[in-house]
């Protein structure tokens, strides 16, 4: 019997829809190319002590009554699946040369410590956070209003969003005349976004920028808990997923997806064994542009493929590390993460490590998860998680590893040498004494384990052009096929929940509120 949605890949939107469709009485069915679910969310042992998560390092949207929350109380998880708070007075540290700057989501408080950094622009700075709120709130209005959001009924809060529709954050940063110095502290938070403001789309910079600020959150029993805790719903109400599946292609019928072939990654053999599976409705959790590429162009209509034509996200390094015998708390560490960078200039920062491969002065962030919970299952007794991440071009890693792999390793290495420098000389004296365990992941290696086309992290580049309202969203234009995908919604752990429970409310009709 064909199950009522068939999905192909188990990234956080996936299972946030299977969980919720399975528990509304739907048969579903999962196929995974990997051996664990999650995507970008899922975590990794590596030896026999540690476990990491590939992507995620702090979230929001889990509050009482905001995204994740009301989804999980829909689910009947919101008592399982528990967060704690980052420090709501200083949930990032943001240093640079000369100055710092503990980021909260009060914004008299933090139009204060700006403006005591910067008195002469204390009027630029207070306009500046005003405004940011005042389009904040209009966000609010149009997610209230419903899916199909009501523009007419919201002119004030339309006419705010549309303002700024095709700017950067940098537009907005030179329109209210803020100090270099202060647009660095402001922006510093690039690596969530992996572009620098001259880039990025000021519309995604308020959606996450105030998403923390209403509450930043680590999950109190690790991220695996809450991908396996969706998985228990999905399986206890009679679905499967089916792991080590690759999607290779797509049957149709004119404009009728039927099925969908698989090649067993069981088999490492060159003649691994292909399956075909079968669903009354496909639900696909793969990159768009990719599963587009194995369906044919042609297939598509003329709109939605224009839609495809999007640009890849840019990829990042990661270390992960471990580190015992050191309290670091007495050295300016806790319920907060720092990000670090050597320059004034972040869009410069950016292109010498994106564009000139110059990781000699870096821009980078530093997560320590283990001040956020006392479950200590990712790691032993007495030692602490220590995460780095910053910005790589998928295209230089990935020529460099082809072509000579000795490189590739001595390029990763002194990436995370020149970041162990940078904390030694300004956060940890004798860090290197102190690492226990140090691996680093390259855009490749998303590329490998997460199954992200040229190892991009948030799908489509979150430039404004993205992040139109014309953008990619659930609409495939073939039959009983719909996308569900952060290209084809939101990226981030809130708003991959979203983009999984508002393709479920489109189909089902059921309304979380």
């Amino acid at each position: 019997m064909k199950p009522d949605y068939l999905i192909i890949g188990s990234g956080l939107s996936a299972l946030v829809f299977g969980a919720l469709m399975a528990k509304s009485g739907k048969k579903v069915q999962i196929i995974e190319a990997h051996e664990y679910p999650g995507g970008f969310g899922h975590t990794f042992p590596y030896g026999k002590y540690y476990k990491f998560n590939a992507q995620l390092h702090y979230v929001w949207g889990c509050g009482e009554g905001q995204t994740v929350n009301r989804i999980l109380k829909h689910l009947n998880l919101d008592q399982k699946v528990t967060f704690e708070q980052y420090d709501p007075k200083g949930y990032d540290h943001m240093k640079m040369p000369g100055y710092s700057l503990e980021i909260t989501g009060d914004n008299q408080l933090l139009i204060s410590r700006l403006s005591q950094l910067f008195p002469k622009y204390a009027g630029n700075i207070n306009d500046f956070i005003l405004e940011v709120e005042t389009i904040s709130h209009a966000f609010d209005r149009f997610s209230k209003a419903g899916i199909n959001l009501e523009l007419f009924k919201l002119p004030q809060a339309a006419m705010g969003i549309f303002k700024y529709l095709k700017c950067t954050l940098q537009d907005v940063f030179d329109q209210f005349g803020l100090p270099k110095e202060a647009q660095t502290l402001l922006a510093l938070q690039w690596p969530d976004f992996l572009l620098p403001p001259n880039q990025l789309s000021f519309h995604a910079w308020i959606l996450l920028f105030t998403g923390y600020q209403k509450g930043a959150f680590y999950p109190t029993k690790h991220f695996e808990h809450v991908i396996n805790s969706l998985v228990e719903v999905i399986e206890k109400n009679d679905g499967k997923i089916i792991y080590n599946q690759e999607a290779i292609d797509f049957v149709t019928d004119n404009k009728t997806i039927t099925s969908v072939i698989t090649r067993d990654l069981t088999n490492t053999q060159d003649s691994a064994q292909e399956y075909e599976y079968s669903g009354k409705n496909i639900i696909c959790n793969m990159d768009p542009k990719k599963a587009a590429e194995m369906i044919g162009a042609d297939k598509f209509s003329t709109r939605i493929q224009k839609k495809l034509n999007y640009d890849y996200s840019a990829s990042n390094f990661m270390a992960y590390c471990a580190v015992k015998d050191i309290d670091l708390e007495q050295y300016g560490f806790g319920k907060w993460n720092v990000f670090h960078t050597g320059s004034i200039d972040l869009n410069e920062t950016f292109q010498n490590m994106f564009e000139n491969h110059d990781y000699s002065n870096p821009s980078f962030a530093i997560c320590t998860p283990g001040f956020l919970t006392k479950e200590t299952s990712e790691r032993p007794d007495g030692q602490h998680i220590i995460e780095f991440l910053t910005v790589a071009d998928y295209n230089f890693f990935k020529h460099l590893k082809d072509t000579n792999p000795g490189a590739y390793k001595k390029k990763k290495k002194e990436i995370l040498n020149t970041m162990i420098d940078i904390v030694e000389q300004n956060y940890i004296p004798d860090f290197r004494k102190h690492l226990a365990f140090k691996i680093t992941g390259s855009p490749t290696t998303n590329e490998r384990y997460c199954w992200c086309p040229q190892g991009n992290s948030y799908g489509s580049t979150l430039i404004p052009e993205n992040m139109s309202i014309g953008r990619l969203n659930h609409k495939t234009s073939l039959k009983n096929m719909y996308f569900c995908n952060a290209s084809s919604g939101f990226a981030g752990f809130a708003g991959t929940f979203w983009t999984g429970a508002k393709l479920y409310q489109k189909l089902s009709g059921d309304r979380i509120i």
